[in-house]
């Protein structure tokens, strides 16, 4: 009986322990298999949401530092409209319903993948900071005509990139995966070519979930 009891306890603590790994080859499974609702479903977009919005506003106002010049002419104009742009693209991106087509199609490029992908590059750093310039002196400080314009350029750009990635992109044969607190763990590698973290969160005993993706 007490062997019996140690014997219930080890394979409790192991399913317990090995849960997120089991659910990491299902989302690796059913992204291989182009089942995008499976891995719609994982994801907590109450959680993801915020975070990619936070990190893509703070990297920008990270690459504001690095020109004054582009500051003194916009200033809080320019940072407010880039700011509410990239909240109308994780709000467009991040649903379960582009979630689930994105993996269905395996990446290829929708409206509202290519106002994320602006709004990364955006935020990035990969504007072209001398027409912005331009445009912002002939337009008389017209913030958001010049923002609107940088968008359609940087979409447009990102588009013929995210079509190159899909076609010639590689993803990780193995991930990275490990635990990184007693309900954490996360999962990272290549997709497309773009390297990429993964953060799931446990619900319950052996139940996880994606809480946050760590942009490149």
């Amino acid at each position: 009986m007490k062997k019996l009891v140690i014997l219930l306890i080890i394979i409790a603590v192991a399913v317990y322990a090995g849960s997120p790994y089991y659910s990491a080859y299902q989302l690796k499974n059913a992204y291989d298999d182009k089942d995008g609702a499976t891995i719609a479903a994982a994801i907590d977009y109450e959680q993801v949401r915020p975070s990619v919005q936070n990190q893509l506003t703070s990297q920008f106002a990270t690459t504001m530092t690095k020109y004054p010049l582009i500051s003194e002419l916009g200033g809080e104009p320019l940072t407010k409209a880039a700011n509410g742009f990239i909240a109308q693209a994780v709000e467009g991106a991040i649903t379960p319903q582009n979630i689930e087509k994105v993996i269905n199609t395996q990446g290829q490029a929708n409206t509202a993948t290519k106002e994320l992908a602006a709004a990364w590059a955006i935020a990035s750093d990969q504007v072209d900071l001398k027409n912005l310039i331009q445009n912002l002196i002939i337009q008389r400080g017209d913030v958001d005509a010049v923002v609107k314009s940088q968008m359609q350029q940087v979409m447009k750009k990102q588009a013929a990139e995210l079509e190159q990635q899909v076609a010639q992109g590689n993803d990780s044969e193995k991930p990275t995966l490990g635990y990184c607190g007693i309900n954490c763990f996360s999962i990272s590698g290549q997709v497309k070519g773009y390297p990429l973290t993964i953060e799931m969160q446990r619900e319950g005993l052996i139940n996880w979930k994606i809480v946050d993706i760590v942009l490149p």
